[in-house]
C-alpha cells in the first residue's frame, strides 16, 4: 500500500486543481471583465478534456509501460497549470484548462490501474479508496487554502501553488515509483463493445447522471449559497464539502472489501445525494450549520460513490477493466462538464441559483432510476456475469 501512497501524491493535486476553480470564479470573472457564468466554462474545459483523454489513451496505449504514461502525464498536468497561471484573457485560460485537464485525464485513469494492479485482489477498494481519497483531500485541503492564497495574492498565485505541488509530485514519482505491470493491449472492437457491453453501459450511465448532479452543482456552489443563505464567506463551506469527501472516500474502500454489496451501497449513496440537494436551498436560509451538515452529507457521498463503480468496473476481467474504468472516469468529467455547461447556461439564461440544487437533485434521481432498473434486469438474468462476485445485493 505505501507504493499506492506515491499515486495519492498526484492524485492530490489533481483534486485541488479540478475543484479549485469553483471557487476562484468570481475573482477570475472579475480580473479577465467577463461574468461568472462564462468564467465556469474554464471548469467545463478542464473536465471535457479531462472525459476525452481518459479513453483515447487507455484504448490507444493499452499494453505500453504504465510508469512512463503515469509521468508524462502528470508532466502535461503541470505544464498546464503553468500556463493556466500566465494566462493574460479568457481565450488562453480555456487552451490551458484544456492542456491540464488532457493530462489530469491520463493520469487519473492509469493512475487508478496502476493502484488496483500493485495490490492483491482482496485489497482493491482499499487501494482504489486511497486514490480517490488523494483527490477528496486535495479538495477539503488544497481548495479552500487556494481559495485564501487568492483573496491575499491573487487567483494566478494559487496557480503556482497547484504547478509547485504537480511538479513535487512528478519528482516524487519519478525517483520512487516502482515498475507498474502494463495492461493487455485492447483491440478496437474489444474497446467499442465495452460501451454497449450490458454489464459495463449502465454503471458507466450512472457515473455520468452522478457527475451531472455533484460535480456540476459544485461548480456553483459560491452562488447558490449566496442566493440561498446570504453566504458571502464561501470558504468554510467548501471546507465542509470537502471534508465530507475526505471521509465518504476513505470509508467506501473497506465497507466494499467487508461487504462485497457494491451494488447494494452505490444504490443508498445516490438517495443520499438527491435528499441532500434537494434540502440544500430549503434548508440554507434558515439554518447555515443544517446547510454546511448536508454539504458534509454530500461530499461524502458524492466521492464514496465512485469506488464501488470502479470496483464493478474492474471486476469486468482483465481484457476490458482497464478501459471500463477509463470509460466511467470519462464520464466522471464529461458529467462534470455537462454540469459546469448546463450551469452556467441556465444562470446566463436569468435562472435564480437557488433553482440549481433542486435540478442537479432531479439528475441524481435518474441516475438512481437507472441504476435500479440495470440492477432489476441483472436479478431476472440471475446472474452479472462479468462483473463477478462482487456485485451481489
Amino acid at each position: 500500500m505505501r507504493r499506492v501512497g506515491l499515486l495519492m501524491l498526484g492524485a492530490f493535486t489533481l483534486g485541488l486543481d479540478a475543484y479549485v476553480m469553483a471557487g476562484l470564479l468570481p475573482v477570475i470573472a472579475a480580473d479577465t471583465g467577463t461574468r461568472v457564468a462564462l468564467a465556469g466554462q474554464l471548469v467545463t474545459a478542464f473536465t471535457l478534456a479531462y472525459a476525452l483523454a481518459a479513453p483515447l489513451v487507455a484504448g490507444l496505449l493499452a499494453g505500453v509501460r504504465p510508469r512512463a504514461l503515469i509521468l508524462a502525464a502528470l508532466a502535461l498536468f503541470t505544464l498546464g497549470n503553468a500556463l493556466t497561471a500566465v494566462a493574460p484573457t479568457l481565450g488562453t485560460l480555456l487552451g490551458a484548462r484544456i492542456v491540464a485537464g488532457a493530462g489530469a485525464g491520463v493520469y487519473a485513469a492509469l493512475a487508478t490501474a496502476a493502484a488496483a494492479a500493485l495490490v492483491g485482489p482482496e485489497r482493491r477498494g482499499r487501494a482504489l479508496a486511497l486514490v480517490m481519497g488523494g483527490m477528496s483531500t486535495g479538495t477539503v485541503l488544497g481548495v479552500p487554502l487556494g481559495v485564501l492564497l487568492a483573496e491575499r495574492a491573487g487567483w494566478r498565485a494559487t496557480m503556482w501553488l497547484v504547478t509547485g505541488l504537480g511538479a513535487l509530485a512528478l519528482a516524487g514519482l519519478a525517483a520512487l515509483l516502482p515498475p507498474v505491470p502494463a495492461g493487455p493491449a485492447v483491440p478496437l472492437r474489444a474497446r467499442l463493445t465495452a460501451l454497449t457491453d450490458r454489464a459495463v453501459a449502465p454503471v458507466v450511465g450512472v457515473s455520468f447522471l452522478a457527475a451531472v448532479a455533484s460535480l456540476g452543482l459544485y461548480t456553483y456552489l459560491a452562488p447558490v449559497l449566496a442566493a440561498s443563505g446570504g453566504v458571502r464567506e464561501v470558504t468554510p463551506y467548501l471546507w465542509a464539502w470537502g471534508a465530507g469527501g475526505v471521509l465518504g472516500s476513505v470509508a467506501a474502500g473497506p465497507l466494499v472489501d467487508r461487504t462485497g454489496r457494491v451494488r447494494a451501497l452505490a444504490g443508498g449513496l445516490l438517495v443520499v445525494i438527491v435528499v441532500a440537494q434537494a434540502l440544500l436551498p430549503v434548508v440554507a436560509p434558515v439554518a447555515l450549520p443544517a446547510a454546511a451538515a448536508l454539504l458534509v452529507a454530500w461530499g461524502a457521498v458524492g466521492w464514496a460513490f465512485q469506488v464501488p463503480q470502479q470496483h464493478r468496473l474492474l471486476s469486468a476481467g482483465a481484457e476490458r477493466g482497464t478501459v471500463a474504468l477509463a470509460l466511467n472516469n470519462s464520464a466522471l468529467y464529461l458529467g462534470s462538464a455537462v454540469g459546469s455547461a448546463l450551469g452556467g447556461l441556465a444562470l446566463s439564461a436569468g435562472l435564480a441559483p437557488s433553482v440549481l440544487p433542486w435540478a442537479a437533485a432531479g439528475v441524481a434521481a435518474a441516475g438512481l432510476g437507472l441504476h435500479l432498473v440495470s440492477a432489476r434486469r441483472s436479478r431476472h438474468a440471475g446472474s452479472l456475469g462479468t462483473l463477478g462476485r462482487y456485485e451481489h445485493s
